[in-house]
């Protein structure tokens, strides 16, 4: 059995405190909490590299899954980001003026809008993506791939009602 952590202290307190409970909830949820904020600082610190925030990375990261010519409508980025219609028109303004993306008419519909990744973007996200899988395997060392992937598993199976 590991070593107590932080989560097992908490809980052993509330169940001294309060013995008529079931506390195994806080066993999962808070240790996810906890690593959700180690994720945000190590997400922080590799967007931080590539001179990005955090919401221009997902804007970036889902125009360069899309592969070239690297575009993609504006309701297609909502839908992938879950912003709002003004979210986004704002994100993508912001963009616009990093020169990180452009605005382009859609060929195949006049009145319609395709936004596209310029290169400076793609090089930024490139690399954002590359020292984001640096920091997140670091966060999962002390796990072996087989419990990784055995966690992914469980995590999948949880998520799925939410996704």
């Amino acid at each position: 059995m590991p070593e107590s952590d932080e989560v097992d202290r908490i809980v052993d307190a509330w169940r001294r405190e309060r013995p008529d409970l079931d506390f195994s909830p806080l066993q999962v949820l808070s240790r996810v909490g906890r690593l959700s904020r180690h994720l945000e600082r190590a997400r922080k610190s590799a967007f931080a590299a590539s001179d990005l925030e955090s919401w221009e990375f997902d804007v970036l990261s889902a125009l360069r899954r899309a592969g070239p010519p690297y575009q993609l409508s504006p309701k297609s980025l909502l839908q992938q980001t879950l912003v709002s219609s003004g979210t986004m028109t704002n994100r993508i303004d912001r963009l616009v003026e990093r020169r990180l993306v452009e605005r382009r008419t859609d060929p195949h519909d006049g009145r319609g809008i395709l936004v596209l990744m310029t290169p400076a973007g793609r090089e930024r996200v490139d690399t954002a993506i590359s020292e984001l899988l640096v920091a997140e395997s670091e966060l999962l060392d002390a796990l072996p791939k087989v419990e990784q992937e055995r966690l992914a598993s469980l995590l999948r199976k949880l998520s799925l009602d939410f996704d």
